[in-house]
């Protein structure tokens, strides 16, 4: 069963306890801005992370905010989708 959450501390931790880090989509990042944030798994079998680039929790909880985001996730599985807080 899927779970939403905006609380910063439980999406650290959930992503932390499954290898996972905070990124950034390369192509939208700069110095000035995130771009399109993500979740990283990069033990994962059969993940690619070619297009991503690993941001600071700072980074990524600013963009986070920004945007009014929140995080769909199953807490037995490495599923987790970034969705806009008002469809969740």
């Amino acid at each position: 069963m899927a779970k939403t959450t905006i609380d910063h501390n439980a999406i650290r931790e959930w992503v932390e306890s499954k290898g996972g880090k905070p990124a950034a989509v390369k192509p939208t990042h700069s110095d000035e801005d995130a771009g399109i944030i993500r979740i990283m798994f990069p033990d994962a079998p059969n993940s690619e992370h070619d297009d991503l680039v690993e941001i600071s929790w700072e980074e990524f909880f600013g963009k986070f905010e920004e945007h009014e985001l929140a995080l769909l996730h199953e807490d037995d599985s490495l599923f987790s989708k970034i969705i806009e807080r008002d469809t969740s």
